[in-house]
């Protein structure tokens, strides 16, 4: 039980630092997780991490809400899941809180446009930095690229649903899995 809460403090710890440190949304807390957990501490694999994130962003709330809760739920069970939640909130619900009580101090102040715009400009490369790493897993054999322009066509061309974006990716994944493990006699899931 002692041991269960020492890891829930430290994913407390972890997921406030990500969220005092976290501009741009949840793309940069990927970023800042695959640095922390998949390249210094080795507990999670790109693989998942990328299976996480692709969870997180499907189901329904905050896509960070839902990573936070799965990763911690992962390490320490249901108290880990809360405890990354509210970590990551924790930092950002204060200074939403302050930014809400001195909004029209806030509103034309020309100083904290600027700074929000420099923000903006800083967070680009840490979330482009995130998705690249993650495309090596995502790409584990040739259809999958198609699969991926087929998608992006879907999307933007056609406005087409996410929902059923997320769907026919999970089954075309599931085809082209099955495909390469049964002819190809490959296992890439």
């Amino acid at each position: 039980m002692l041991e269960k809460l020492k890891i829930c403090m430290k994913l407390y710890w972890q997921f406030f630092t990500f969220g005092s440190f976290t501009f741009g949304g949840g793309w940069s807390i990927v970023a800042q997780m695959k640095d922390l957990y998949v390249d210094k501490e080795k507990i999670l694999t790109n693989e998942e991490l990328f299976d996480i994130t692709s969870i997180g962003r499907s189901l329904p709330g905050t896509m960070i809400g839902n990573i936070a809760m799965i990763f911690g739920h992962k390490l320490s069970g249901f108290f880990g899941g809360i405890a990354c939640v509210f970590g990551m909130i924790t930092v950002p619900m204060i200074i939403l809180l302050l930014i809400t009580t001195f909004y029209t101090a806030f509103q034309d102040n020309l100083w904290v446009a600027s700074a929000m715009r420099g923000v903006r400009t800083a967070v680009a490369p840490v979330i482009i930095s995130a998705l690249l790493g993650m495309v090596k897993s995502a790409f584990k054999a040739p259809p999958f690229y198609v699969v991926a322009a087929a998608m992006f066509i879907l999307y933007f061309c056609f406005n087409f649903s996410c929902v059923w974006l997320v769907v026919i990716g999970a089954v075309l994944g599931l085809i082209i899995c099955e495909y390469y493990e049964r002819v190809k006699k490959i296992v890439i899931a």
